[in-house]
Parts: structure tokens; sequence; C-alpha cells
């Protein structure tokens, strides 16, 4: 890579992944009184720029996060991991975020910045909500292409390879930067930050802005009228012939 890179990384602090998620007792949410941590696809998305970036030492590695005040503790670990500054876009409640207005305040944050970025990597979905959107809206927004679910990533210049995993194997998308990246698990296996980068990333600067600053509004445009939980699956039973089973999956299961 002949040109300076600047990569922008979303990460979003979420519930940590082996805590047992429950609802909460109004039945309007989960139970968020737990341990977070980054977003495990985010995690793999920070990895990914600061892999580009050794190879290419120019490149600029710029964490992004949107939520309260405890964000920040997510934005350090991504600085790390070697991103090389942080801006944490501040909102008094972040369970109201939906993806359309991360997406928002993702692209007005890029407009603002006087050297534009060249690419956004993103996880492809965080764990909380599932929702798998905010990378694509945010190309929409921007007008940028975008290759999702990135197994394997290559850039030269300006160009962009990536191998993607689809349901019938794999699929290689070629485009040119600036561009919309968000990664897949197989991309690469994220490195634990050590003890002297973490007293490092304390060094490292980290603007607070907030969604005011950038004119967004991030009001949410869905309602969650109720949270509940599965309900519990009964136990298998055994039966002693095919007619048996046939019977109960006609009669009792009525799936035939």
């Amino acid at each position: 890579m002949s040109n300076p890179l600047r990569i922008f990384v979303p990460v979003k602090r979420v519930v940590d992944y082996a805590v047992k998620v429950r609802v909460n007792a109004a039945k309007t949410d989960v139970d968020r009184n737990v341990k977070h941590s980054m977003n495990p696809f985010d995690e793999i998305a920070v990895e990914e720029a600061v892999r580009i970036k050794e190879k290419s030492p120019s490149t600029e590695v710029v964490a992004i996060s949107c939520g309260t005040a405890k964000s920040q503790e997510t934005l350090r670990t991504a600085l790390a991991m070697g991103a090389d500054r942080a801006v944490h876009v501040e909102v008094k409640d972040d369970s109201i975020l939906q993806p359309l207005a991360v997406a928002k305040l993702l692209k007005a944050y890029a407009d603002k910045e006087a050297n534009k970025p060249d690419l956004f990597i993103l996880g492809k979905q965080a764990i909380d909500d599932d929702a798998s959107q905010t990378g694509q809206m945010l190309a929409g927004l921007l007008k940028w292409p975008q290759t999702t679910f990135a197994s394997k990533i290559e850039i030269s210049g300006k160009s962009l390879r990536v191998v993607r995993e689809i349901d019938g194997g794999l699929e290689t998308v070629s485009t040119q930067l600036p561009a919309i990246i968000t990664t897949d698990l197989r991309l690469n296996e994220p490195r634990y930050a050590s003890l002297p980068n973490i007293m490092k990333a304390k060094k490292k600067p980290l603007v607070k802005i907030t969604p005011e600053d950038l004119n967004v509004d991030v009001s949410p445009r869905l309602q969650t009228l109720k949270v509940e939980e599965p309900p519990k699956r009964s136990g298998g039973r055994k039966v002693e012939s095919v007619d048996e089973l046939v019977d109960k999956l006609r009669n009792e299961a009525k799936v035939l």
C-alpha cells in the first residue's frame, strides 16, 4: 500500500458474550447490570485494522464508540490493541441507540473530519441486538461501496479485494476505496491487549463529542413493547416403533 490509509473502526460496548442474558423485572429490556465488554465482531474489526497498520505503519486507525461514559472503557481497549486515537460520541442512554442513528452519527463524524477516512471496518453485527444493519446503512448514507461478512481482506493502493463466506462457498468481491467492510468470524483471531499497551492507551488521545455537536437526532424510530424469554423446551421422549413416532408427530406435535 503506497498511500497512507485512514481507517475508522466503530466499536460497541455490549453485555459480555459469556454472561447468561436475562429479562429485567419490568420486561422492558434485558438486565444490563452485568459485565460488559467490546462486541466480539468489533474486536475482529479492530484487529484487522491494526494488522493493516502493521503492514503499512503510516496508516491511522481511529476507534469510534457511541454510548454512555462507560463506552470509554471499550475505546481504551481498542487503543490498547493498537488504535491510534479514539472518538467518543456520548449519549445519556445508549439503549435508545438504533442502527440508523449510529450510522448517521458515523457519517456526520466522517464528514466533520478534515482528512476523510478511506475505509470503515465494522463488525458484521452486535451480539446484543443482532441487527447487522449499521454497516449497510452507513454505506448507503455515504454512497460508498460495501463488502459485508469479510473472511479475507487485501488492499493494494486504492483497490480493495474481499473474500466473503456465502451459503454456496466463497465469493470474491473487488472494489475501490473509500469503502465499507463488515467482518465475519473467520477473518482473524483478535489479540489480547498487553499490560504495557494498556498503560500506553491511557495516554493516547480520546475526544468526546455529542450528537448535538454533529447535528444528529438519535431519537429511536422503533419502540419495544415487551421483552420476554422464550418458552422452556420440554425434554424428548423415546418411542417403541416408527408407527408410534408417526402417530405422535401427527396427533401431538401436529407437524405432519
